[in-house]
């Protein structure tokens, strides 16, 4: 009897657990006609807008206006992240277009990566830009002597940022591929393709979660600490140009919630219900249509920040109008030695004003 073997229940199929999992897939077809309309069209409004505005943003520092603030370094550097953005989006119109991916496993990791690379970069120069707008506002009497020594290592923070950017997104080129997948069709999708099973959950999981991390609490949690005190500073100094400034100072935190809260709330969401088992078809379907609009809607704010950040502000607004008076003209030398010796007797004579006037009057441009 020691040697009898007992029935090893392992060798035989588990019926009740197979028949919870082979179940009839959950028809998208809605989705799939809606993503095939609106995402094309949303992608390919939001890449014009996007391209334009941060290229003109990108020559007028580059061409006119000298970045005399490490906001102005910031606000150089995110105008770069955003254009490589917005770059990706034709292939995922074209993608939602098709309903495939058609352009291969290489452009894929590079697309994903890339757009990866940016949205973090992004938004870590958002905090950064607050960060500074705090130190110039807030900390005026030390501001000035600080900020002139640190302008030099604004150079130093942007490669930093670009640097962790790419370490953070590494993940995602190398777990992106071009794959085939079968639902009620088969069809070649770019996805991030991982393992099955808890090491692939957990992965997925650790993905999204430096994604919400990086993406949306950390520069939140600096633009909502330093423009709370940049505005109760504001509100307390005696100055003509406090009401404009804080105006854009809601402004700015109005649009940034506005744009990135919903998007992060259905990823929180997603990231929960990452794993369980028996989901209704009804709520796939749901989270997919607010996946697709949300994640739109948060691609927007790339081309809100040139209006946020630049065009908003006098001064950066007439840097720009005199660049598209000189393109009209093609009088680019001549105005470039004029307006060199304009901006040089401008800083000087801003060094002579009052501290808290210029830190405001920085903050508008």
């Amino acid at each position: 009897l020691s040697n009898t073997v007992e029935p090893n229940t392992t060798d035989y199929p588990d019926y009740s657990y197979d028949y919870t999992q082979i179940t009839t897939p959950c028809d998208k077809s809605e989705v799939r006609n809606f993503t095939k309309l609106f995402l094309p069209i949303a992608y390919s409004i939001i890449c014009v807008l996007g391209l334009v505005g941060n290229i003109f943003v990108v020559m007028t520092f580059a061409l006119y206006k000298k970045a005399k603030s490490m906001t102005d370094v910031y606000l150089f550097n995110m105008a770069i992240a955003d254009i490589l953005f917005v770059l990706t989006l034709p292939f995922w119109a074209v993608n939602y277009a098709a309903e495939k991916w058609i352009f291969g496993d290489f452009i894929c990791k590079i697309s994903r990566g890339i757009y990866a690379i940016n949205f973090n970069c992004g938004m870590l120069l958002l905090a950064f830009i607050s960060m500074d707008r705090y130190i110039a506002i807030v900390q005026a009497t030390k501001s000035f002597k600080f900020r002139a020594r640190t302008l030099g290592y604004s150079r130093l923070i942007c490669l930093v940022v670009w640097v962790s950017s790419i370490l953070i997104s590494c993940s995602t080129f190398i777990f992106s591929e071009s794959y085939s997948h079968s639902i009620n069709e088969t069809r070649q999708i770019c996805e991030h393709r991982s393992s099955k099973g808890t090491k692939g959950t957990m992965l997925k999981l650790l993905l999204l979660g430096m994604q919400l991390l990086f993406g949306f609490f950390i520069p939140l949690l600096f633009m909502v600490f330093c423009y709370t005190f940049i505005v109760k500073t504001l509100v307390q100094a005696q100055n003509s140009k406090r009401n404009k400034a804080i105006r854009v100072i809601v402004l700015i935190v109005v649009v940034f919630l506005v744009c990135q809260i919903p998007h992060n709330m259905v990823l929180l969401v997603t990231a929960t219900n990452i794993g369980k088992l028996n989901k209704q078809c009804e709520s796939e379907k749901q989270m997919a249509f607010a996946k697709y609009i949300t994640e739109a809607l948060a691609f927007l704010h790339c081309c809100l920040n040139p209006v946020l950040y630049a065009f908003i502000g006098v001064k950066f607004r007439s840097y720009f109008v005199n660049m598209m008076k000189d393109l009209w003209c093609l009088r680019y030398k001549k105005y470039k030695t004029r307006s060199s010796r304009i901006s040089s007797d401008t800083y000087h004579s801003r060094q002579t004003s009052e501290i808290m006037s210029d830190n405001v009057s920085s903050f508008t441009m």
